[in-house]
Order: structure tokens, then sequence, then C-alpha cells
């Protein structure tokens, strides 16, 4: 008779302190009060917190540029000081206190580059939660496989999956809803190929991602230029959804934009990320799954069919993937591009880890990485004299610093990337 799989059964730490973090926050404190502030052009900068014609509006928040750049040193100086405080009592620096670290680095390095300009925050602020829903969603996907021991590094070619089909179906059909359906089901079913490699072939779990990825990049690719290409008015010119403005919430000043006036793509994520997490940590499904990722063998042996579970919540987890590709194409903007995903499924992986495998935890990095993108983008529109090519390096600088410096000594699921034979 099967044992019953019990809260605590499978329990598990997954991070450890670590000295880098506060050695990072260091630098990159100093970083800010010297470059930053007391090496910054004293010119004003203006902070416009929310636009023109709301209901609620405030006015604009107007400071020199160097002199807010010591500000938000000082505030990351005292981050830095209790992050080191924590190290040397050997306790974990919380990713929340991370989180809210980068926040202000990223402003202090906004406020430096539009010294003599207007800082749009709702515009930033809205554009970021855009960007950031696909990673969000890879990440999830991510998080899912991992938790039932499935390395997926298949993220990236799960998005460009669902960009592509997304864009077809919606196009084809002209109905976009169809198009989200059909990126989540192409996406599922490569994940299906995935988790059969993988669960019943034992095949190396890192070899078939990046195969899987590499397939995907070249049949789009091939697909976009012997058809997309030729035919884009009739099968890749879907559109995309009409922003959806909730009454009263979305005239809340700085938020109300981001968070209340989008296209339903966002709204999913912000539907799927709690979801997730109660599943996982709220339901006896997701304590099942959890075991299976920690401790298979002891999974198996309280009745736990391990194969199954990883391969339905690999699928699962591929299928939301599936839906931040389709966020790409017709949730943001309106055709499939080549290799339109850009590297977002690596990092969504980062973001996985900086989350440390909790679904909200890694929404909130996957912010901080659309708030990167954003400023790419944003900093070669106020022309702050910084070569291109090196802005287009910010998302990843970030995803490197990020992983090495604020991750910490993190331990994913302790089956991860282990095959398992019963018996």
């Amino acid at each position: 008779m099967a044992t019953e799989v019990k809260p605590g059964m499978f329990s598990s730490q997954t991070a450890k302190p670590s000295k880098k973090a506060g050695l990072v926050m260091g630098g990159f404190t100093l970083i800010t009060l010297f470059a930053f502030g007391f090496g910054g052009n004293p010119a004003a900068v203006t902070f416009q917190l929310a636009e023109k014609g709301h209901l609620l509006s405030v006015p604009d928040f107007t400071v020199s540029s160097s002199g807010f750049s010591l500000l938000v040193g000082g505030l990351m100086g005292i981050i830095t000081l209790i992050a080191t405080w924590l190290t040397i009592k050997q306790k974990v620096v919380p990713l929340w206190l991370s989180l809210i670290f980068g926040l202000l680095g990223v402003t202090a390095l906004l406020g430096w580059l539009a010294a003599g300009n207007v800082v749009p925050v709702s515009f930033i602020l809205s554009s970021a939660v855009v960007l950031a829903v696909p990673i969000i969603l890879g990440a999830l996907g991510g998080v899912m496989s991992e938790r039932v021991g499935v390395v997926n590094i298949a993220i990236e070619g799960q998005l460009l999956t669902g960009a592509f089909v997304a864009s077809v179906v919606g196009s084809v059909t002209d109905n976009l809803w169809l198009g989200v359906l059909a990126a989540a089901i192409a996406s599922a079913i490569l994940s299906m190929s995935l988790a059969s490699l993988a669960i019943k072939y034992l095949v190396d779990q890192i070899i078939i991602g990046v195969l899987i990825n590499l397939l995907v990049i070249g049949v789009t690719n091939f697909l976009y230029s012997q058809w997309l290409a030729n035919d884009g008015a009739n099968v890749n010119y879907p559109g995309t959804f009409d922003i959806l403005a909730i009454p009263v919430l979305s005239e809340i000043p700085i938020i109300g934009t981001a968070l209340f006036a989008n296209r339903v793509t966002v709204y999913l994520a912000f539907v799927l990320v709690p979801l997730v997490w109660y599943m996982l940590f709220r339901t006896k499904l997701g304590l099942r799954a959890r075991a299976v990722g920690e401790h298979p063998l002891a999974a198996d042996t309280v009745g736990i069919n391990v194969a199954r579970t990883r391969f339905w919540w690999v699928t699962a987890g591929g299928a939301i993937a599936g839906i931040g590709g389709a966020a790409l194409s017709i949730g943001n903007v309106g055709a499939f591009g080549r290799e339109m995903s850009g590297g977002l499924g690596f990092i969504a992986l980062a973001v996985v880890i900086l989350g440390r495998w909790q679904p909200f935890y890694v929404s909130a990095s996957a912010l901080l990485f659309g708030f990167a993108i954003i400023m790419r983008i944003w900093a070669n529109q106020v022309s702050p004299g910084i070569p291109t090519d090196f802005i287009t390096m910010v998302p990843y600088v970030v995803t490197l610093i990020a992983v090495t410096g604020f991750a910490g000594k993190v331990r994913p699921p302790a089956a991860s990337g282990q095959p398992y034979t019963k018996g």
C-alpha cells in the first residue's frame, strides 16, 4: 500500500550564505557614488511620474542628476552594509533586498543617462513589464521542469515556437486567441519531445535542450525566408491584442498604466504566476512534483509515478513558455521576425536561478531584466554619447552580474538533471 506524501517530507534549503553579494553590492555602490554622483553631470533631470491627462496626476520631480545619484548611492550603501552584516552572521541575504538594490542601481543609471532630459517613469515601467512577460512565462516553464528534476535548456526554442505559431495561426484564422492556444499546444508538443527523450530514453538533458534550440531556430528561419517573407500579408500579419484599461486602477500614478492598462498576454502572466505558485506549494499535486525533483527514489517508494509526473509537468511548463512566445509576437510586435526571441530564453534560465525556483521571486527578477532591456532602447533615444553596441550588452551584463553576484550559493532541486530508472 502506497504511503501518503506529507508536507516537510521532501523539504530542502535552496540557498546558502555567500560572501559575493556584499562585495558586488559594494562595488556598484562605489560606482554609483563616484561615477554617477561626484563625477556625474550636475544638470537637472526631470522624472515624469504620470502621463499627462490622467485623472490622478502627480507633479513632475526635478532634481540634479549628480545629487540624485548621491542620494540613491547612499541608500545602496545602507543595503550593502546590511548585506555585509548578514554575511558576517552567516545568514542568507534575502532576495527581495537584492532586487531593491538592483532597482535602485537601475534608477541611478537612468538619472545619469537623462541628465538635462526627462525620464518618462510611467512609460519605462509599463514597457519593462511588457518586455518582462516573455521572460516571466519562459522562466515559469523552466521552474516547472526543474522542480520535477528535468533541466530545461530549450526555453529559447519554446519561446520561438510560440511566437512563430501564434503569428501564423493568428493571421490565417484572424483570431488572436486561437493564435495563443496554438502557441501553447505547439510548444507543449515540443516539450513532449524533450520529456520523452530525457525520461524514457535517458538522453542527456543539456544536449537535448541545445539541439531543440538549434532545430527550432533553423526551422523557423527557413519557414520565414521561404514562406512568411513572400506572403507576409496573409500569414504573418496578425496584429496585436487591444490594450484593455481597467477603470480607475489604470489612472493610478506611476503603476497604473504599467499594471492595469495592458494587453491580455500581460494579464495572463499576472494570472499564471500565482497559479503556478499555488499549485507547487499549496496542493498535493505540487508536493508530489517537488518530491520527484528532490528524491525520485523516495517518491517512487511512496507510490508516485516519477516518469509520468515529470512528463506532464515538463509538458505543461512548455505550454506556458509557448504563451510567452505568443506575448512576443501577437502580444507586442504584431508579427514574427527571425530569431525574435533574441536570447530571452537564456535570460529566463538565469532568472530561474536568480529567483531560486520560486515563481514570485522569478517574476520579480524578470522585471529587473525588463528594465535593462527598455533602458537600452531608451538610452539610444536620449543619445548619452555611449556607443550603441555597449548599450546593447546591458541585458546580458546584468544577467552575468545577477547570477554570479546576487544569486548566492543556490541549490537547485536535488535530482535536477538526473535521470531516474525505476528499480
